[in-house]
């Protein structure tokens, strides 16, 4: 067998349970120095079909390959395990791939050099302090965004005192709505974030109108929001006469109220 036949072969590969066909050729497209460039049986073992395994994430291999084949990377759209497929690149230590993901991958340092390698170099008298200082040097900002804005909004109503009492107003809100990117509004909101009747759950780099909190008390939001440093920058309301209103025709005559609907736009730089 030639050069160019063994260079054209196809090799099977079980990765983590998924199974890839593929030839020599597209694997030496790999850095020289990554795994997939010299992959043998000996590097990797074979499974029980006598094909190559490699113990790693079998569904996030196929962008792996798709990038070999390619020479550029493709995600779908909304593509919400970023920093796995990282780790992935940088496990076969394709640091053209980790540039591609975007510089600011946590495992390369400014150069593209893998973190784990200049930790090899430090010597033994570095203490804990200067590691952590290269660290942070070597590193980027995080790709994605903390900043951004998030709306809160609520229905409610205004109930004036029964006769007598006409100077005593309750506020009454029937749920507190919250819009914007999902990783923002999980970090600003926590547990009291509702996401039950939002479609795609798991996905945090997108944006979704469709959380509401598990309460119904507004200074509790406003006051998380402040924490995270958020700052209102906007807001709008409006309201209406129950007496207009097909929903205030079927209130107690005894209850005057007052439909509205606010909203607040929250930002952090």
């Amino acid at each position: 067998m030639t050069t160019e036949d063994n260079y054209l072969e196809v090799v099977e590969l079980n990765v983590g349970g998924v199974t890839y066909a593929t030839t020599l050729a597209t694997l030496h497209q790999a850095e020289s120095d990554s795994p997939l460039a010299t992959i043998t049986s000996t590097t990797f073992g074979r499974d029980s079909k006598n094909r190559i395994f490699i113990d790693r994430d079998g569904v996030l291999f196929r962008y792996i390959l798709d990038y070999l084949r390619n020479k550029r990377l493709s995600l779908p759209e909304n593509f919400s395990e970023r920093d796995r497929l990282c780790l992935e690149a940088d496990y076969y230590r394709l640091t053209s791939m980790s540039r591609a993901l975007g510089q600011n991958h946590p495992y390369l340092n400014a150069n593209g050099k893998h973190l784990n390698e200049n930790i090899a170099q430090m010597t033994s008298t570095t203490n804990a302090l200067d590691l952590n200082s290269s660290l942070t040097i070597s590193r980027q900002p995080v790709p994605r965004s903390n900043s951004g804005y998030i709306v809160v909004g609520y229905r409610g109503t205004f109930a004036f005192g029964r006769d007598g009492l006409a100077d005593v107003k309750f506020r009454k809100i029937s749920r507190i709505l919250v819009c914007g990117r999902v990783h923002l509004c999980r970090e600003v909101f926590g547990e009291t974030l509702n996401e039950s009747r939002d479609p795609d759950h798991g996905q945090t780099d997108r944006y979704t109108s469709r959380f509401f909190l598990k309460h119904t008390f507004l200074e509790q939001a406003f006051d998380l929001l402040s924490e995270v440093s958020f700052f209102m920058v906007g807001c709008a309301a409006s309201g209406c006469s129950s007496s207009t209103s097909e929903i205030g025709k079927q209130t107690d005559n005894e209850e005057n109220r007052w439909l509205h609907y606010n909203e607040f736009v929250f930002y952090r730089s």
